[in-house]
């Protein structure tokens, strides 16, 4: 690799507590001539750093830093910067396609004859196995140990194929199951602030950064370190050591001021930021929060408003470092010598934000007074659609009857006041075959009152009340706080709806810990809100079966039943295909739903239940005082749990330490596996650059509407059997039981790409009326399946293409949904407007994304999918060029429109 360019002398060493290091000096551009660097926003700072210090004059050249040097924080040139991450974060679900592509480029490099071995991570890599528990036990103290020995039964093959990437690649290492969820781990271990490799002898010290296969790796940003989620594809290239090229970004400054008022939690507070910000409109942007509000914010409080990035469409939500992060480093066992070394370097360097520091300049700042904040929910199907708490029950009465869409059910009249009784009395919860014994491995969950008369089923009522998801488990405060309410709820008598699936999956153990220490976990038991698991459950699909009694209710009545989650995402058919209500809530308040049984409840005035004196008990009087939550968070959280539970923990799960594993730097592929396989990407790899060929005759797989998101695109959650992905799997006897979820399949193609656009709630306008994965075959005007319809296009060589609405690809990071697309045939995407991360995976599998200029849709058009187009797309194609995209309906008539081609950077261009 090229040598290390210093233009600027830049180079200097530091006194640290490990003896000196080299840093790269800021402000030796501020001597150099470049004015204004101080006040650059934070988090354009650490960027600047990079290209100072990555400096080849190949990668990254003079002209990159004059670049960013130069950069006008109020007008950014609209020009291509590198970024060269400290780290790339996997977690397993996103993270084993990853390995599996790296694995499959060595075989290809030993095909072409050249060393397999020297396709290794060149940044390190750690992967935190969190994706992969689901819900199936639940309500009962063994829910933990279930579902840990099903997760591993299900998930033996890949956790084999993963523990050989853990020996068999360099700078990867590997979070087993059962620790966390990768952004709480992140967050409270792996993260340093300030990272180091060796150069000329000493460490070089630079500021810590990553990027992330799960979009929500945002919520790093509340460390101060810079980080954001992007697809498998960049992140193979940076664990490759190739920069990530990107157009400046725009920086848009927050003001926060004040503090939260009694009674508020940092949930409420997110979820206002959240819809503030979706409706100024950040996307592509950083979002950089300041003011003197952040005196008032611990780190945790932080991490939640970082983590929500993607709900509220920025590319990342930065905070910078301060005393509050050097409180957090040492709160979380954090080396002395680790936190003393943060302190100086971002001192020296200016990246250490104080009370007195100037604030740095932005394109335009919104402003939030936190004492203004109210206890919120948002749902029902958007995180951006914030619901305060009074208006919850009138929201949802609306939701029933209002249109079809991100805020409607449009259920009609007669089914307004639909009801269903839940027969069964009981329900013997799982079966037997996963060593557990029978007498615990049996949840009772009785359907009846307390006079014994059988439950109906209502809209409205709760049928998942779930605290998950690292938004909001990685904050003692809010998990303080719902252990405090059930604390209360039990001393008054109240017992949680029978017919509520509950659970409890903190990102770490040390959330176990300090709840045991605090004495509120067996009150939190007692509801219900057992242990199901360490790592992502409901909040991404892995919420497991409802009881069937409730299931049959549901589907017999035809219920909008809700959910209750402590996540970060609610979109159409992500946590149950049964349950199309969810509303994100604080784990306090997902408590309060769960007595309640329904979100069809005023909890300000209408009584949560009654004692077991028969008197009524209200919210207030089961909700704590702020002084109440910190008095036991300090009391109950203290660095030595952190210690404890972090040293050691890649060898900590005896059972992945226990699995067997296939030696060799080469994968021994198994073709009979239905969990890896190795991709086609690289079969047919040659040395030479193949030409691009124009778009001709090319048929509309699927005409989507407005955000249409990954969700909707890329196969996640429950495998149905009755679809191309179940039937592949039932032609290779595997039983229904052992389906597993599609995240689990990630690394089996085929399946993946049978379950693409195959979502139960995508809407396909080629069949308006319907929903799911189903598309009009248009030479014959037959129905079909998506998957089917593209095979048979792909055996008659017609080409594909998608037209779609507006922020297509929104939400997670899934490069499957640019990976099957790719596998289905199509060749572009029209747009209105995209995501950024889709967007960007489409480009990285070779999808063309097109999108509509101003003031010109489908609609306006005429388009409704049954034409025939083409696309003069060739090797000459250019950053932003606009294309004339040729559309032939049936008639002949012909109708010729201009699309831009989102492909906004040389680099795109070249991939």
């Amino acid at each position: 690799m090229p040598k290390r360019t210093d233009h600027f002398n830049a180079r200097d060493t530091l006194s640290t507590p490990d003896g000196n290091a080299y840093i790269y000096r800021l402000d030796a551009l501020e001597k150099a001539g470049y004015s204004g660097i101080n006040r650059l926003p934070y988090s354009i700072k650490v960027l600047l750093e990079s290209v100072l210090r990555e400096c080849d004059d190949f990668q990254v050249t003079k002209d990159d830093i004059d670049l960013l040097a130069s950069y006008d924080p109020r007008n950014p040139a609209s020009k291509e910067i590198p970024f060269k991450p400290a780290r790339v974060l996997l977690q397993d679900f996103t993270g084993v396609p990853a390995v599996v592509d790296l694995a499959a480029m060595r075989s290809a490099m030993a095909r072409l004859g050249g060393n397999p071995d020297e396709i290794n991570p060149r940044v390190p890599v750690h992967l935190i196995i969190d994706h992969s528990v689901q819900v199936d036990a639940f309500g009962t103290p063994a829910a933990l140990q279930i579902n840990a020995e099903r997760e591993f039964v299900r998930n033996r093959e890949r956790y084999e194929f993963l523990r050989w990437g853990k020996q068999a690649f360099d700078n990867f290492s590997v979070v087993p199951p059962a620790s966390g969820i990768c952004h709480q781990v992140n967050l409270e271990y792996v993260a340093r602030c300030v990272w180091s490799r060796p150069e000329d002898g000493l460490q070089v010290l630079y500021p810590d950064s990553l990027v992330g296969t799960d979009s929500h790796t945002t919520m790093i940003d509340g460390l101060g370190v810079v980080g954001w989620g992007v697809g498998g594809i960049e992140a193979e290239a940076v664990m490759l050591g190739q920069p990530i090229y990107m157009l400046m970004p725009e920086v848009v400054g927050f003001r926060l001021t004040g503090k939260l008022p009694e009674g508020a939690t940092a949930t409420d507070l997110v979820l206002t930021v959240t819809q503030q910000l979706r409706a100024y409109g950040v996307v592509g942007k950083f979002v950089e929060f300041f003011g003197d509000g952040l005196d008032n914010m611990t780190v945790p409080d932080r991490a939640t408003i970082a983590n929500m990035s993607p709900e509220y469409g920025a590319t990342m939500g930065f905070f910078p470092i301060d005393n509050a992060t050097l409180d957090y480093l040492r709160q979380t066992g954090r080396p002395d010598a680790l936190v003393e070394t943060v302190e100086r370097y971002t001192k020296e360097q200016g990246l250490f934000r104080t009370s007195d520091s100037a604030d740095p300049e932005f394109i335009d700042v919104l402003e939030l007074d936190m004492s203004t904040v109210v206890p919120s929910l948002s749902g029902p199907k958007r995180p951006q659609d914030r619901i305060a708490l009074p208006d919850m029950q009138s929201t949802f009465k609306t939701s029933l009857s209002a249109p079809a869409g991100p805020k409607g059910f449009g259920l009609k009249e007669d089914r307004l006041k639909s009801t269903c009784e839940i027969k069964a009395e009981e329900e013997a919860g799982l079966g037997e075959g996963f060593g557990v014994q029978a007498d615990i491995s049996r949840a009772e969950h009785r359907y009846v009152d307390a006079d014994g008369d059988p439950i109906r089923l209502r809209h409205g009522d709760v049928a998942i009340a779930a605290i998950t998801s690292c938004t909001n488990t990685s904050n003692p405060s809010v998990m303080i706080g719902a252990g405090l309410v059930a604390k209360k709820a039990v001393e008054r008598g109240l017992k949680v709806k029978p017919y509520v699936k509950t659970s409890m999956a903190p990102g770490s153990k040390v959330v176990t810990d300090y709840l045991h220490e605090a004495g509120l976990w067996p009150y939190l038991d007692q509801l219900g809100f057992n242990l199901v698991g360490y790592g992502c459950t409901t909040c991404i699909g892995n919420s497991g079966p409802l009881p069937e009694p409730v299931a049959e209710a549901i589907k017999q009545g035809d219920l909008i039943v809700a959910g209750v989650l402590s996540g970060n995402r609610n979109f159409e058919g992500r946590i149950h295909s049964l349950v199309q209500a969810n509303f994100l809530a604080s784990p306090p308040l997902v408590v309060a739903y769960a007595l309640a049984g329904t979100v069809n409840i005023d909890l300000t005035k209408d009584p949560i239940g009654t004692d077991s004196a028969g008197k009524d008990v209200y919210l207030r009087d089961i909700w704590p005082t702020s002084k109440d939550i910190a008095d036991a968070v300090k009391a109950s959280v203290t660095p030595e749990m952190f210690k404890k539970e972090y040293t050691g923990i890649e060898d900590s799960n005896e059972t992945w330490n226990a699995i067997s594993i296939p030696e060799g730097s080469i994968y021994d592929w198994n073709s009979e596996s239905t969990y890896v396989q190795e991709p086609p990407f690289f079969f047919d790899l040659t040395p030479e650059t193949p030409a691009i060929s124009p778009v001709k005759g090319a048929r509309v797989l699927a005409k989507l509407g407005d955000s249409t998101t990954t969700d909707h695109i890329s196969p996640a959650g429950s495998i149905p059997p009755s679809g191309p992905a179940g039937k592949y799997l039932q032609d290779r006897d595997v039983s229904f039981l052992d389906f597993n979820s599609f995240g689990s399949r990630r690394g089996n193609h085929e399946v993946m790409m049978r379950g693409t656009f195959a979502n139960i709630r995508i809407k396909n306008q080629l069949l308006p009326g319907t929903e799911g994965g189903v598309t009009r075959y248009l030479p014959t005007g037959e129905t079909l399946p998506i998957y089917d319809a593209a095979m048979k296009y792909i055996e008659d060589e017609i080409p594909l293409v998608i037209l779609a609405g507006k922020d297509y690809g929104m939400g997670s990071s899934r490069d499957w949904a640019a990976k099957g697309t790719l596998l289905l045939g199509v060749k572009a995407v029209i747009a209105d407007s995209y995501e950024r991360i889709h967007r960007s995976n489409l480009i990285g599998m070779g999808v063309l994304p097109l999108e509509y200029m101003k003031d010109i849709n489908a609609a306006t058009l005429g388009l409704d999918g049954t034409e025939t187009y083409d696309i003069p797309v060739t090797n000459e194609i250019k950053a932003g060029d606009v294309l004339t995209v040729t559309a032939t309906k049936t008639d002949g008539t012909v109708i010729e429109f201009k699309a831009l081609c989102r492909l906004d950077t040389p680099v795109e261009v070249e991939c």
